[in-house]
């Protein structure tokens, strides 16, 4: 018999105390943040939605390998452990340590990419825009227009659109297309999977036109466990074995341990080109660390290697993925608009539809964000017209779960909130910039009321 009750494939061993805070001290808060939730204080944040990347909770498995890091500068028996662990799950040749995912961006488009190549991908996320265009390189967005409808339920919104694929390699060439770029799941899009039969579709275009394939896997678990529940063709299939499928039809891919590796910190750049490998690890070495470490302890690459495998545990896929869509499920019913069917890692609520009298000029994600702040102290982040500027398609608020951190309570807590803010939406304003920077501006931003 199956029960409704979500059940945490876990036992909690150890324990984190957090405070609230009153409206009023929020308000004063959030005035010294410039209205930026990134400049928040964690210790002034009830309930921390900003990010999946990096706050795991990490198992008792890890914490033990941890404990026998081999932090030897050169030839770690840790490296041993994870490189061999990397190759079993993703099969690629060469595997490149990283402190994070954005460092293996760095790496591979600096190796890659130079002024008016074209970078295709389903959705860019920022900090892979970011690195594709400080190289002079152009990152274009190329989701199937499913995706880019809120409302609309679709199993795959997160495919890219192999029609449009083509279309740019006819109009452009392929010789200004250094790679191609799918990510899995697609973040940008509301933490949405890309189907076995798209990544075939993108991988036959690929082979066709000489392109290099690489996937963007930080989420590869979530992905593989969605194909496993949306494409029948695989459903009596092991997440394991779909991701070892998946990735046998790509060149590379880089990897944001912080987010599937259940890891705080880490990441890495697989490639099966020894070449590139080499070009890589030359400039691994000038800014990260040795290739056998490559800025990161022997611990974190021992947590690493444990933390690879259990993200593929369907127990605790089962458990992820139901938690997050019990949490868009209840604001769905209460008429609150989300990003449909709910995601992988996060709830998107649409900012745009939640919020309709706030252009998207004046940031209604933004907007949104500050108001969930200062009613409930939940710390959320906006993905739309701050993150993205004019490449932004729609404003959303991502509400991501930290792997193995909150439990239902907490969000049924969230639920509440929301419904609150919903009820009360008419007196939200829009905001406006006061302070950008050139890259990434959505961190470091200040912003105000109008």
């Amino acid at each position: 018999m199956t029960f409704k009750t979500i059940i945490e494939p876990f036992k909690i061993k150890s324990v984190e105390p957090v405070s609230g805070t009153t409206c009023k001290q929020r308000e004063a808060l959030l005035q010294k943040a410039h209205f930026n939730l990134f400049q928040l204080p964690a210790e002034a944040v009830l309930i921390d939605l900003l990010t999946d990347s990096g706050t795991s909770a990490m198992s008792a498995r890890q914490w033990a390998a941890m404990m026998e890091g081999d932090e030897s500068y050169a030839g770690s028996r840790s490296f041993t452990l994870f490189r061999d662990c990397v190759q079993r799950i993703f099969g690629f040749k060469h595997v490149i340590p990283t402190h994070q995912g954005r460092a293996a961006e760095r790496i591979l488009f600096s190796v890659m990419c130079k002024k008016g190549d074209v970078v295709p991908n389903n959705t860019h996320f920022d900090t892979t825009r970011a690195n594709i265009e400080y190289t002079g390189a152009e990152a274009v967005d190329l989701l199937i227009p499913e995706g880019r409808n809120p409302s609309l339920i679709h199993p795959f919104k997160g495919n890219m659109d192999v029609k449009a694929l083509e279309a740019l390699i006819d109009r452009i060439g392929a010789r200004r297309i250094p790679l191609v770029l799918l990510t899995v799941t697609n973040n940008t899009g509301g933490g949405q999977p890309v189907s076995m039969e798209n990544v075939k579709a993108v991988h036959s275009v690929c082979c066709k036109h000489g392109i290099p394939l690489y996937f963007d896997a930080c989420r590869y678990a979530e992905n593989a466990y969605f194909i496993k529940l949306r494409e029948p063709l695989y459903s009596e299939k092991k997440p394991r074995e779909i991701a070892q499928e998946m990735f046998s039809l790509a060149d590379g891919c880089t990897m944001s341990a912080k987010k599937d590796g259940l890891a705080n910190i880490g990441g890495f750049l697989c490639t099966n080109d020894d070449a590139l490998r080499q070009q890589e690890e030359n400039l691994l070495i000038l800014t990260e660390g040795y290739p056998t470490y490559g800025g990161l302890a022997g611990r974190d690459l021992a947590a690493i290697a444990v933390g690879l495998e259990e993200a593929l545990d369907e127990d605790y896929l089962h458990y992820r993925i139901v938690s997050t869509s019990y949490l868009g499920t209840h604001l769905a019913q209460e008429g609150i608009p989300i990003v449909q069917p709910p995601g992988g890692h996060a709830v998107y609520i649409d900012a745009r539809a939640f919020l309709p009298h706030i252009s998207p000029a004046l940031l209604p994600g933004v907007s949104l964000s500050c108001e969930l702040y200062l009613a409930g102290g939940i710390r959320t982040v906006e993905i739309g017209t701050l993150m993205f500027a004019e490449n932004a398609h729609m404003d959303l608020v991502r509400l991501a779960l930290p792997r193995r951190v909150y439990t239902q309570s907490h969000l049924d807590y969230v639920v509440e909130v929301v419904i609150h803010v919903w009820n009360n939406r008419e007196k939200i304003r829009g905001m406006e910039i006061v302070y950008q920077a050139p890259f990434l501006r959505h961190f470091t931003a200040r912003m105000k009321p109008v």
